[in-house]
């Protein structure tokens, strides 16, 4: 999965890798105090939008690039940052659906994951099977 942010303004994206194994735990230890939840708690609620999680990642990735950013620096449009599955996640979703679904409801949401591949970033440092971000 990925992480993009284009502010207003800039011509290209920014996209970083995320996977949440491989934040340091310093960097999972800030982002535990600055949302007030637990890492496991904070990947699902990533994934599901919330505000105050989503500004935690760009920050914590801001961050790598630019030490001296502070938190209460990172304000953006909601539509400036987005996260996009990589195409082998987008792939292993579609494998999933081609097995476990049926009729209409099958062939609408394959037509859809094929949109999505179509247009997905490869990630060269998936091996195997792409997992989700998801904290074990």
């Amino acid at each position: 999965m990925y992480l993009v942010y284009q502010p207003e303004g800039q011509a290209e994206p920014t996209r970083w890798r995320y996977n949440p194994r491989r934040l340091m735990s310093v960097e999972r230890e800030d982002i535990e105090r600055r949302t007030g939840r637990n890492f496991s708690e904070f990947t699902t609620d990533v994934l599901k939008g919330n505000s105050l999680c989503r500004r935690a990642l760009l920050y914590t990735f801001l961050r790598r690039d630019h030490p001296k950013t502070k938190f209460d620096d990172v304000d953006f449009y909601w539509d400036e940052l987005t996260l996009k599955y990589s195409r082998q996640e987008l792939m292993e979703m579609r494998e999933n659906v081609a097995a476990s679904m049926h009729g209409a409801e099958r062939a609408a949401a394959l037509e859809a994951l094929d949109a999505d591949i179509e247009d997905a970033f490869d990630d060269p440092t998936e091996e195997g099977k792409a997992r989700l971000p998801i904290a074990d």
